[in-house]
């Protein structure tokens, strides 16, 4: 009796294959997820920043107008005077404008002839390595983070 065998060819992936492939899918993940998120709070800053510069604007325009920036800041950030004196409120009080705040603004100091503005990050930005960012008057950037990585990136 004479038995021949067929050769039959299986294609497919053996169970090593599909690990080694499941493994640098991992290994990708580790590497982009760290570079993504690093660069949504670049972009959340981002947003903080160019509405400090807004609230400076309309602080500028305040002035122009008034001759004089408010001189008392309530505990919410909100600047008040009484009796004859000028009343001033930050008209952007949140970053981003609309959704989940990112970083509250307010007006942190302000007398007739200076101010500063800063955003407080909350939410998921709370633990940001920048923290506050502050905007002055006359420009100055301040953050608690080192200020050229946080105001220039």
């Amino acid at each position: 009796m004479n038995l021949k065998f067929s050769s039959i060819k299986v294609t497919g992936f053996t169970l090593i294959e599909l690990m080694v492939a499941v493994a640098i899918l991992g290994i990708l993940a580790s590497v982009a997820l760290p570079s993504y998120q690093n660069y949504v709070r670049q972009s959340n800053r981002a947003v903080a920043k160019s509405l400090l510069y807004e609230n400076a604007q309309f602080m500028e325009r305040f002035y122009t107008q008034n001759n004089q920036y408010d001189a008392t800041v309530g505990a919410d950030g909100v600047a008040n005077r009484g009796g004859d004196d000028i009343a001033v409120a930050l008209p952007l009080t949140q970053s981003p404008r609309n959704g989940t705040a990112q970083y509250n603004i307010s007006l942190q100091a302000v007398t007739d002839s200076t101010f500063i503005l800063q955003a407080i990050p909350t939410g998921t930005m709370a633990g940001d390595i920048c923290g506050t960012l502050t905007l002055t008057h006359t420009g100055v950037q301040g953050a608690d983070g080192n200020i050229a990585d946080c105001w220039n990136r």
